[in-house]
Order: C-alpha cells, then structure tokens, then sequence
C-alpha cells in the first residue's frame, strides 16, 4: 500500500544533500559526481554570488574555515573573506576539497574522502556536469542562502532571485529545477518572475523557533510577509499560503499530523536532513514524498528495501 500510494504522487525524491556530503566535499563538482555516480532523484545545494556576479555553490556567505584552505595551503582562521566581496577569479584561490582535522565537523563525517584540490563552482557548472554524465532527468534543488537578519552578506532578494534565474534560464533548467528557501521573500519573488518552477518552503525547529516566530507580534522576517498566527501556526498552511508545491521540514520536526494535513493541502513533503537508516525508514514508513541526505548511498539502500524504484547511475568525471 505504500508503495502504491507514493507511486500515485509521484516518484520518491531522493535528494542528495550538498552532493553527498557524507561521502565526498560539499557542494562541489566531486560532490555532485559522487551522487550522480550513485544515482540521485535530486541535486540539492547552496548559492551564493560573488562580487562579479557570478552565482557560485556555497553553503555559506563567507568561506567555511572548516573546509577551505588559502592559497598558501593553510587553513583559512575567522573572520574570513565574504563571497560577496571576492571575485570569481579570486574565490578560485580557495581549496575546498577536505575537512579540516581536529574539528567538530569532520568528526560528523568520518567517511568524506577527500579531493584536494577542488574549488567552489558556479552553479552553471553543476548543470553542465549533469549534461555531461548524461542524465537529462535529474532535477536541481537550488537554495538562496540569503538572512533577513545580515542583509550585509549577500545580494538584495531581487537581486539575488535575478541572478539565480538567469543562470537557470540560460541552462535551460527551468523544468528540472526547484527553487528553496528558509527566507521565503526570494520564494514570492521566484513565482512570480518564473512560475513555472516550483518552490520549496523551507522550515526550521532551530533558531529558538525564531523561523516561524509562533506566537510573536507581527509575521516573521523570514516568512515573506506572512504571520504564523494567522495561519494557526501551522507550517504546512503557512508554505500553502506561500503557495510552494514542496514543504522541506527539518525531519525532527516532522509529525504524523503535520504530514497528513501537508498532504490534505496538496503539498509534497521532503524533510531534511535524515542520514541514519533507522531514521530513513521511519520517515518512509510515515509516507514522506522524499528525503534529502548527506548519505544518499545509505537512502538507496533503504528504498530498495522498502520496495522503491532507484533511480539510475550516471557515473560522470567531475
């Protein structure tokens, strides 16, 4: 019965995190590779845009000192340069290809290999490595990394969001590729410059709740002008009232009744970031539309398990 019912929504959308953060450095071409290689539903990452325009994958507004190395070789010590601030040619200094040792986040992903070397691409690149592994059918889940809190740190939305399509249209991706966001004013701006790509509402638990700001004086600034409270502070009503197709909660967050009354809404729900088997079988077995993970081999395994059809490999040089 569970199989039949995600087949009538739709296929299981297995997303790969930042590539394949658990096997491989993020957000880069070897990411990516890794994830095509193993066979993903979904491409999923960060953007960012440098002083020059460029809209490159990134995780972060400024360059992680946890994963980037200067051009000496050392690693990089906070504060450490904003994208914003750095040309394409001079973010192209920085290796991002392994973890930094002794740190808190290396220790979260013991079996990332390394590829020394690698450099934040742009997100054009990331559509051009999909083209030339061959796969004209995976879809691109491309995140505006952008906080109503630090307008310092990266372009204005409207600026960001024409950035953003400009590369997509020029790639021909707008049917393949669905634009996220915990900051829903680039989501509003999204539909209505280019409705015909989906959005995906982003939502978090975290922060102190400070996302949704349930309960508080007036809408959230991360809501796009909506108020949780006129919406019962529900987070399903509030990304239907964003009018998103997809709702991406933390999987934490996620419960039975947040699920059925997404469903009842029409909204596909992908939670993030489940990484454990035991997790991924559970939200499974709940009835989730698809799940992003930093362990998309571990993903695989569990939908073939469970019955579910796996998407192919195409293995790919990055």
């Amino acid at each position: 019965m569970l199989l039949l019912a995600l087949l009538l929504l739709g296929t299981f959308d297995l997303e790969g995190h930042r590539g394949a953060r658990g096997l491989a450095p993020e957000n880069t071409l070897a990411g990516f590779a890794k994830a095509l290689g193993l066979g993903v539903t979904t491409l999923e990452m960060d953007l960012a845009v440098t002083r020059d325009g460029l809209v490159v994958v990134s995780h972060d507004p400024a360059l992680n000192p946890d994963i980037t190395r200067g051009p000496d070789g050392r690693w990089l010590e906070s504060p450490t340069p904003r994208i914003l601030d750095l040309t394409h040619a001079g973010l192209q200094r920085y290796d991002v290809g392994r973890l930094r040792p002794g740190t808190l986040y290396a220790a979260q992903y013991p079996d990332q290999l390394p590829a020394d070397g690698t450099r934040i691409p742009t997100l054009r690149e990331v559509y051009d490595l999909a083209r030339r592994a061959g796969n004209h059918e995976v879809r691109f889940n491309i995140e505006t990394k952008i906080d109503p809190r630090q307008p310092e740190l990266t372009p204005s939305p409207p600026a960001f969001v024409k950035a953003v399509l400009d590369v997509v249209r020029g790639a021909k991706g707008t049917n393949r590729t669905m634009v996220q966001s915990f900051d829903w004013r680039t989501l509003r701006l999204v539909r209505d410059a280019a409705p015909e790509i989906q959005t995906v509402c982003l939502t978090t638990g975290e922060l102190g709740g400070a996302q949704l700001a349930r309960g508080q004086p007036g809408a959230s600034p991360w809501l796009g002008g909506l108020d949780a409270d006129d919406h019962g502070g529900s987070a399903p009503r509030l990304a239907a009232a964003a009018k998103c197709r997809v709702w991406s909660p933390r999987f934490r967050d996620l419960s039975a009744e947040s699920l059925a009354e997404a469903h009842r809404l029409g909204l596909r729900v992908v939670p993030w970031t489940a990484n454990e088997p035991a997790d991924m079988k559970a939200l499974i077995e709940l009835g989730v539309d698809g799940i992003i993970s930093d362990r998309p081999d571990r993903l695989r395994e569990v939908m073939r398990q469970k019955g579910l059809p796996l998407p192919k490999a195409t293995p790919v040089v990055p």
